[in-house]
This record gives C-alpha cells, structure tokens and sequence, in this order.
C-alpha cells in the first residue's frame, strides 16, 4: 500500500456535470474541476490551503503582473513542476513521509481519531467528558483521507498537553480564501502569493526535526514572514501506523516545531499595540456575520493593529468579482466548540465609503453595548445577555447588507442604519423588560423604568454610547437643552 501525494490521483472533487471523480494535484488546473469533496468542511479547507501551497512551493507568481499572465490554467506545466517535489511527498514507507518525523518514533500507537480536532483526547474518553467530541469513530483510514487529515491536524492542529504544540497560527485558525466563484484552478490560483520557488530541502520533514523540548523557536526566513513551510508546518511529531489495507493508528511524541513570527498568506492577523507581535485571529462560536467583519474582510479603523489576509490584500491588485469563505475552528483551549464555514462578500471600497461602512459596524457594535447594559435590572450577567446581543446581530445582518448594497451605489444610509439599530434595540428590551413590569419589586421598576429611559436617549445622541454611536456614522451630535449634560 503506498501513496505519493504529487503522483498518485487521491483528492476527490465534485465536477461542473455533477459527477465525482479523484485527481492528482496537478490536475486541478483541467477544466471543468469545482471543489474537492471530502466528507469534512475542515479538509474540504485545509485542502485548498494544500493546493495553494503546493502551487505557492512548486510554482509561484513572481509578481502580480505575472499573476495576471498566468491566470489560464496550464496543467501540463503545473505537472512538470510537481514532479521535482514528488520523493518528499510520500505517506508511507522507509524514506521521508509526508509531515511526519523523518525518524520512526518508538511507542505504542494511539487511534487514527486523533487526527480529527473534534474527537475525543484520552483523558476526554476517560472520564466520560467527550459530549461535545467524539471517540472510536475510526478504526482505519484509507490513505488517502489519512494523508488529508494529517495535513488537517497539522495545519490548524490546537493545544493537546504538554510539549504538544499548536500550529503556528494557534489552534483552530481563521482561514479567508478569495473565492472567484468560478472553477478549482481559479479559487487556488486567485490566492498563490507571489515568490520564488521553494527547494525539497526546505520542506521540515526532509531533514530532523527541530525539536523544541528547551523553547527552541523557528522563525521566518531572514527578511521575510513566510516561506513555503508556511503551508507544510510541523508543530507536531507524528508517525502514521499501517497494517497494509490501511492506516491504523498514530505514533506521537511531543515537542515538535514551535513557530514563532510567522505570518500565514490565508489568514487574518491583529496585535495590542503597535510594536508587539502580530497575532493570528481565531472564530467566535456562532455565526459569522457582518459584526465580524472588521479586520477580516473590511479594513479595520485603526490598521496598524490589523491587518486582513494577504491573499485578499493582493486581490486588490489582481480585480474581478469574488467572494470570501471565511473558516475555521471555534476553540476553547484544547475543546472544539464549533466550525465556522461562512462565505462574505469581498469588500472593493474607495476609501471614504469603506470609512462609512467601518462606521455603520461600530455603530452596531456600540448600539449591543448599550442594549446589554440597559437588560442588567431585566436579566442576569452573563450568557442571557450575551444571548440577547447576539439576537440583535442576527436580526440586523439583512439591513445591514442592504445599507451595504446602497453605499456601494454612492448613498450614505448612516440615519437609516440608526433607525434600524434603534427600533430593533428597543424593541428587544421592550418585549423582555416591559410584560408584567407592575408585578415587578418597586426597586426593579424604578431600575427598569430607567434603563428605558437612558436606552432612548442613547439613540438621541446622549452620554458617552450614544455620542460613540453619532460619531461612528457621521452624524451631527443634537444640542443639548439649557441644564442637560450628555
């Protein structure tokens, strides 16, 4: 049983007729590809991240202006080029394995499970703790699903204990992808960053690992925040195990690569304060939505603390019509909580309008503050109110991608967009806090009645909130009557 992941067909895809076949990864670039078709969102992702990064190591663009050149599909050129990486992409056997220790590691193995984020760790099972992950879904894995989850757990891989390092983007990273919404050869092609050539040398399981027992951190090539190991990382020091009909279990030891500094192309990155290290962001559990934007698939207001990906940076110069797939693990420490497969609309602003649109995000976030604060005498802190700010976002995203179809056509729907936030703030708070208020304790009426008050003159321009609010979207501030104070 063998598998040579640039030789062999192993990636089943979904075909523009309808039908289902398996390719090779050069064949990505033949016509009349659309999507590859695992049985997972999480690899369906990380499989265009291996694609992409298999064109970024083989065959990059140079620049945009060749990017340009280069954008019919050329399978033919792409297979030549793969070919040279071909003896570093072998699963199984005696020499180097695809992203695993270039040694056999001696130990018992664990189950193939543990290739998956949301199964269940040892200690999980043990005591009976794994409702939200599974356990003992898989006894055996065909290679070739086996080489797709490796490269899976490799790439988003989370903490798992001690010395059991994360990827080098943290566990469960958010991933953006510029989806042109054509066929497989333009989504991978549409995100390959521009470079050199990599070597079979530098790929990190074609040489010992760099172990990490005593801190030991691997940073970016001099000059740079990436390199082709950016797609191949090693945070974790694995060995597949087979019995001949397939893949059975997996040796693991800590203490794999630990990356430091790097920057990946697909990925969206924030940090606290200009001069500190850059951060990969990570999804919230729930849905993806337009309070999420800022950062991720619009510009932040302040980007010396954010930065999108730079694939979507780069499209700026490449153009056309695209959406964004935003993806990626929700964690909570080692716990996958859920995954966010989303797909946003990819923001070409001038700079005025993308200053309104960051606004109109601001404003709403401001306008959950206020409406979050104003239920504290109605509901108790914590996930009741988080609840309730999360309802309001999910009731405004359909105006709000309506206010986005009319900044895009030259309008300013900043008051509109403030009668919208509005009316729907108050109308949550009324339905919870106003039925049966006169069977309310006088002190909670009092609060109630209150809240109410100070929750309209928000909406008014008044107090800190609301002032925040007026100036997010441009609009004047109402003078204050003789004896008022905001």
């Amino acid at each position: 049983m063998t598998l040579n992941l640039i030789e062999d067909q192993w990636i089943p895809v979904t075909c523009e007729d309808g039908s289902r076949r398996v390719i090779a990864p050069w064949q990505m670039a033949e016509l009349g590809i659309e999507r590859p078709d695992w049985p997972r969102p999480d690899l369906n992702v990380a499989c265009y991240e291996l694609l992409i990064g298999l064109l970024y190591m083989a065959d990059p663009p140079a620049n945009n202006g060749e990017w340009q050149r280069r954008c019919a599909p050329d399978p033919q050129r792409l297979r030549e080029k793969l070919a040279a990486f071909a003896p570093a992409f072998d699963l199984l056997g005696d020499g180097p394995r695809f992203l695993q220790d270039l040694e056999p590691l001696m130990g018992d193995p664990g189950s193939v499970d543990m290739l998956f984020i949301d199964s269940a760790g040892a200690n999980t099972a043990r005591n009976n703790a794994d409702l939200m992950v599974h356990r003992d879904r898989y006894v055996r894995l065909d290679p070739a699903l086996a080489a797709m989850a490796l490269y899976t757990f490799q790439a988003f891989a989370p903490s798992g204990g001690a010395g059991n390092r994360t990827s080098m983007r943290g566990g469960g990273p958010m991933v953006t992808l510029v989806d042109p919404q054509a066929e497989l050869w333009q989504l991978v092609w549409a995100n390959v960053p521009c470079g050199a050539p990599a070597q079979t040398a530098d790929l990190p399981w074609m040489q010992p690992t760099r172990v990490s027992d005593k801190g030991e951190q691997a940073t970016p090539p001099e000059g740079r925040v990436f390199a082709a190991e950016a797609f191949f990382g090693m945070p974790r020091r694995l060995r597949l195990v087979s019995d001949g009909d397939g893949i059975t279990g997996v040796v693991q030891k800590p203490w794999g690569t630990n990356y430091a500094l790097w920057k990946h192309p697909l990925s969206p990155y924030y940090r606290l304060k200009i001069g500190e290290e850059w951060l990969p962001r990570h999804p919230r559990a729930g849905k993806f939505g337009y309070r999420n934007w800022l950062g991720v698939v619009a510009r932040q207001k302040d980007s010396d603390l954010a930065e999108r990906a730079l694939a979507l940076r780069d499209w700026g110069q490449r153009g056309g019509e695209a959406s964004v797939i935003v993806a990626g693990w929700a964690m909570d420490n080692m716990k996958p909580r859920d995954f966010t497969l989303s797909v946003q609309p990819l923001l070409d602003l001038s700079g005025e309008v993308e200053d309104r649109l960051v606004g109109m995000v601001e404003a709403a976030e401001t306008a959950a503050i206020a409406l979050r604060g104003a239920l504290e005498p109605v509901l108790a802190a914590g996930e009741a109110r988080e609840a309730q700010r999360e309802e309001f976002f999910l009731a405004t995203e359909n105006r709000f991608l309506a206010h986005l179809r009319a900044l895009r056509a030259g309008g300013n729907p900043g008051p509109e967009w403030l009668s919208d936030l509005r009316r729907q703030v108050l109308g949550q708070f009324e339905a919870l806090a106003l039925p049966g208020l006169d069977q309310r304790e006088t002190d909670r009426i009092a609060a109630i009645v209150k809240a109410h008050k100070d929750l309209r003159g928000t909406f008014l321009g008044h107090g800190k909130l609301g002032g925040a609010m007026f100036d997010a979207l441009g609009l004047e501030r109402p003078a204050l009557k003789k004896g008022k104070v905001a």
